[in-house]
């Protein structure tokens, strides 16, 4: 072969993978532009006929508008502090009871409730269906807050249920009291306008979620399993309806939250022989502690982002973004490592890229002329859904990468197992119908919970676990949650009871309709 017949061989073939390549790129953006244009998974059941019920209507009238967020700020005065799982305010705990049964009188008299108190605070009741064929379903929340001190800065003190400017201000307004009055509030005006229920349900109110349930949440499984329940789905606190939160986004979204991150509580420690100051060595305990410290933050988990159920999401709000970004949303497929990449560079949306390291703790030393023998360090890690506690702490070790530094597991579980989210997934249809019929300009998707519920205790008694109340957040709230000026609008505090007022209705249907069925909208 001449050279001059190699070199053309050569270019013949560049030119065939040029055009190879740019076909296939042609490909991708065809199909991409395709779906964008054509995307939407939230049609659905939305086009579908739901069963006719002949629900009782959520009307407020002056006076019950009061006397709901009368109740409402008395919860809230109520100081029930979970600080540790031994330290709880069980003073306030046995006030709160009072305050239940003096708000809903109706609840705690009906010979259609039954109600009993669970690990001495904690309460669970029972509203029997009049379909015994109807599997019932529960409704979470938890009585306990975290502590609050007027002194970090809050404008109202905490635990005073202030108004300012239309919000009622303290402890427990977003972190959970308003679904644990919401919740019964609903209950008790359904009841006095002489509803009874379908499809029996469970409502069960924890007093320790802010210290992990053990006594709370995980006594009432007990109850509850001893009974042989299994339930259709369960409703908890976690995502919330986010206005002006998501950049990009038109128009509110409400997230269900279909999971939650698992969770790692690590403990590093170093010992070395005590020694005098005057003649260190050239390593000290909390040197090498501090550099396995440092190794952790300098390489973070994997970024995972688009392998859990935070795809999800965004598919869902895809058809909502304007132009570039619902080219980009809509071919999740394609641009998740982008993405990815965008979305760790802000520590809110990181928590969604991967399993997060936080060093919450750092422990050494007792005098300034001592070395010391020990030094340790804690470290709080929330796990992604695409991981597990086993391979994370794999990844520590191996990251920390010195035999000198000892590492123990204090207490960590798994991601919690994603629940159904599609057309045929009645919790979740339920609960996004309920959104919509009273919020229509609202995005419904899926979502993950960062954090941890008293919910991840019932597993064994339901597949589906929805996360999720009708609380607003605007740019700013998320920072009120456990944190300082924590409140809510009287109007959205109502919204919670009408919301709740509509769900327990809509359970009441047989079964979900078929999806693509007619023309009406929800």
């Amino acid at each position: 072969m001449t050279e001059r017949s190699a070199k053309l061989n050569i270019l013949k073939f560049v030119k065939i993978v040029s055009f190879s390549l740019l076909f296939v790129i042609l490909a991708f953006f065809v199909a991409a532009t395709v779906r964008t244009l054509t995307f939407d998974v939230n049609a659905g059941l939305q086009l579908a006929h739901w069963e006719k019920t002949n629900n009782i209507a959520s009307d407020i009238n002056q006076h019950q508008r009061e006397e709901l967020l009368a109740n409402f700020r008395d919860a809230i005065r109520i100081p029930t502090v979970s600080t540790t799982e031994t330290q709880l305010n069980t003073t306030a705990l046995r006030e709160f009871d009072g305050l239940l049964r003096k708000a809903f009188p109706t609840v705690f008299s009906s010979h259609l409730v039954q109600h009993e108190v669970v690990a001495n605070y904690s309460h669970l009741f029972w509203v029997p269906g009049s379909d015994l064929a109807l599997v019932p379903y529960m409704l979470l929340a938890h009585i306990d807050v975290v502590p609050a001190e007027e002194s970090d800065g809050w404008e109202a003190p905490p635990f005073s249920a202030k108004e300012i400017d239309g919000f009622i201000y303290g402890r427990g307004t977003i972190d959970n009291k308003q679904s644990v009055m919401g919740i019964l509030q609903a209950l008790e005006y359904l009841l006095i306008r002489g509803y009874s229920p379908q499809r029996g349900f469970f409502i069960g109110l924890g007093h320790d979620e802010e210290v992990s349930g053990f006594q709370g949440a995980m006594n009432i499984v007990r109850v509850l399993k001893k009974k042989g329940v299994q339930l259709a789905f369960v409703l908890d606190e976690g995502l919330a309806v986010l206005d002006g939160v998501i950049s990009g986004l038109q128009g509110p979204a409400a997230l269900i939250g279909i999971s939650e991150k698992g969770l790692a509580t690590v403990k590093l420690s170093v010992s070395k022989a005590p020694g005098h100051s005057s003649m260190p060595p050239s390593e000290s305990s909390i040197g090498i502690l501090a550099g396995a410290v440092k190794r952790l933050e300098e390489n973070p988990m994997p970024r995972l982002f688009g392998e859990g159920p935070e795809r999800g999401t965004f598919e869902h709000l895809a058809h909502k973004f304007r132009l570039p970004l619902k080219f980009v949303m809509s071919n999740m497929w394609l641009f998740s490592p982008l993405l990815g990449r965008v979305m760790e560079r802000r520590p809110d949306t990181n928590a969604f890229v991967r399993t997060t390291t936080a060093i919450t703790m750092f422990n050494s030393g007792v005098k300034v002329n001592i070395l010391p023998s020990q030094a340790e360090a804690y470290v709080n890690l929330r796990i992604h859904s695409a991981q597990s506690l086993q391979e994370v702490l794999e990844l520590i070790q191996s990251t920390v990468g010195d035999e000198r530094v000892k590492m123990e597991l204090v207490d960590g579980f798994d991601p919690l197992p994603v629940s159904s989210y599609d057309e045929t997934a009645f919790g979740f249809q339920i609960i996004k119908k309920t959104v919509l019929d009273q919020f229509p300009q609202v995005t419904v998707a899926p979502g993950i919970c960062i954090g941890n519920t008293d919910s991840r205790h019932y597993t064994d008694l339901a597949k589906d676990i929805y996360r999720f109340a009708p609380t607003w957040f605007r740019p700013g709230d998320a920072q009120r949650f456990h944190g300082i000026n924590e409140r809510i609008s009287k109007k959205n505090y109502e919204e919670l009871v009408v919301f709740y007022f509509n769900l327990i209705q809509n359970c009441d249907i047989k079964e979900l309709p078929s999806p693509h069925s007619a023309g009406h909208e929800l």
